[in-house]
């Protein structure tokens, strides 16, 4: 009987299942942080080579010197 106890306790017992859904909640979380990651990550590179580009070429006017 006591067996049978054990096996119905561990049947009955849902606490590993809170664990599962919670690696599959993080897994989903971390694939769509990808999935932007990817997306949006070639228009920050342009758009960072285009800041870089127009300081480079910058020039700075000393109006004090006048």
């Amino acid at each position: 009987m006591k067996l049978f106890n054990l096996i119905k306790n561990f049947r009955d017992d849902e606490s590993g299942a809170v664990t599962v859904d919670w690696v599959v909640l993080t897994a989903a979380i971390v694939g769509l942080g990808l999935a932007v990651l990817t997306t949006v990550g070639g228009g920050v590179e342009t758009l960072a080579g285009k800041i870089q580009t127009n300081l480079n070429t910058a020039t700075v006017t000393d109006w004090t010197a006048n």
